[in-house]
C-alpha cells in the first residue's frame, strides 16, 4: 500500500520548511501568497489532506495552560534541572496573573505526548520546557502544528523549527563571560561542556567562547574543549581530565552552573585553589551558584522574564494574535571564582 503523503513530502517538493507548509495550509499571513499557492498546488498533486476529524486545542477553551517538563538526570529525586525550577515558578505566577490554571506534566522523549493532547481538551495551549535537542522530537512538534495546537518552546532558536520559540542569547553569554576572563588577564582558557548538534544551547555558548578567544588572538590550534552533560558528576569527571592535561588551563568556562559545581569539587579535591590556581565560571545563575566556595561567576538568564514571555506568547497565539520568536539578552554575574570583585 502506498504511504500517505506528509507535510514533509510537500516541504521537500516546494523547497521550504515543514513549518512553512503548515502555515501555508492554514492561510497564515506569515507566508507569502505565492508560497501559499505553490504549497497548496503540491498538496493537491500529492493528494494530501489534513485530518479534519483530529481534535485540537482551539475547539473549546479550558482556561488552562499545559506545561510539559522533560526530566533531567539529577543527583536528587526531583529529576528537574534547578534552572527550570526557577522558571517553573515564574510560569506558574504568570499564568495565575493572566487568569489561567497551569497543568504541569513530566514527559519522556519516548512518550506519545503529542497524541495525548491531540484528542483532549485538557489545555488551550502547551509550553515545552527542558527539551534541549528539538531534532529528536521535531516530528511531534510538526504534528502539533499540523493539527492547529498552540504551543511555545523554551530553548535554542532555529528558523526551520516548528512553532514559536523563546530563548536566551547563549552565544552572547558565552562570548561575554569569556571576554570577561580575558579582561582579567586569563589567556589559556578551556571550555567544559558538550558542543555538538545534540546540545544546541551549549553549542552556542561554546561558539561565543571560541569567538571571544579568536577576537583577542587567543584561540589555540587544538581547542581546549572537554565534553560534559549538565550534571555535577559530569562536570567533576570532565574536570579530572582537565587537571590531568599536560598544561593546566588558567581558567575554565563551564557550559552550566551544575557542571561548574562538579568542576569545583574536583579542583578542591586536587588541593588547588580557585581562582589563585585556576579560575572557574558557569552559566545559568542557579540559586546555589552564589553559595559555592568561592561564589561562582556565571551568566544569568532572566527566568522571571522568560516565564512571562512564554505565557504571554502562548496566550496571544490562543487568541489568534500574531506571535514571534524572542531572544532575551544574557547578563553577566561576577563573583569571586574568577578573581574579580563581586557584582551582586
Amino acid at each position: 500500500m502506498k504511504e500517505k503523503a506528509t507535510s514533509f513530502d510537500i516541504a521537500h517538493r516546494a523547497g521550504v520548511s515543514q513549518s512553512t507548509v503548515s502555515r501555508a495550509l492554514n492561510n497564515s499571513p506569515l507566508v507569502s501568497q505565492q508560497t501559499r499557492d505553490r504549497v497548496v498546488q503540491i498538496a493537491r498533486e500529492l493528494n494530501y489532506k489534513v485530518d479534519k476529524n483530529a481534535s485540537n486545542l482551539r475547539k473549546q477553551k479550558s482556561n488552562t495552560l499545559a506545561l510539559l517538563l522533560f526530566e533531567d538526570p539529577t543527583t536528587d529525586d526531583s529529576l528537574i534541572n534547578p534552572f527550570f525550577l526557577s522558571m517553573l515558578g515564574s510560569i506558574t505566577r504568570a499564568s495565575a496573573n493572566a487568569g489561567y490554571d497551569l497543568l504541569v506534566s513530566f514527559q519522556n522523549m519516548a512518550d506519545d505526548w503529542h497524541a495525548e493532547f491531540e484528542d483532549s481538551n485538557k489545555a488551550d495551549g502547551i509550553i515545552l520546557l527542558g527539551y534541549g535537542d528539538y531534532r529528536s522530537y521535531r516530528s511531534k512538534l510538526a504534528r502539533l502544528e499540523e493539527q492547529g495546537t498552540h504551543f511555545v518552546r523554551w530553548g535554542a532558536q532555529d528558523k526551520d523549527q516548528p512553532g514559536v520559540n523563546i530563548g536566551c542569547d547563549n552565544y552572547q553569554g558565552g562570548f561575554q563571560i569569556t571576554r570577561h576572563l580575558i579582561a582579567q588577564g586569563y589567556q589559556n582558557i578551556a571550555f567544559v561542556g558538550e558542543c555538538g548538534e545534540q546540545a544546541p544551547e551549549f553549542k552556542a555558548r561554546y561558539q561565543g567562547y571560541r569567538d571571544a578567544l579568536n577576537t583577542h588572538h587567543l584561540l589555540p590550534a587544538t581547542p581546549l574543549q572537554y565534553d560534559a552533560f549538565s550534571t555535577e558528576d559530569s562536570g567533576y569527571a570532565a574536570m579530572q581530565h582537565v587537571l590531568n592535561s599536560p598544561t593546566l588551563p588558567r581558567a575554565v568556562v563551564c557550559a552550566s552552573d551544575l557542571i561548574a559545581i562538579g568542576a569545583l569539587d574536583a579542583i578542591h579535591e586536587a588541593k588547588l585553589k580557585v581562582p589563585e590556581d585556576i579560575a572557574i565560571v558557569g552559566y545559568d545563575n542557579i540559586p546555589v551558584s552564589g553559595y559555592t566556595s568561592p561564589g561562582l561567576t556565571t551568566v544569568r538568564q532572566n527566568t522571571t522574564r522568560a516565564g512571562e514571555l512564554l505565557v504571554t506568547t502562548l496566550i496571544n497565539a490562543i487568541n489568534k494574535q500574531q506571535v514571534y520568536d524572542y531572544l532575551m539578552p544574557a547578563e553577566l554575574i561576577i563573583r569571586r571564582s574568577c578573581g574579580a570583585k563581586e557584582s551582586d
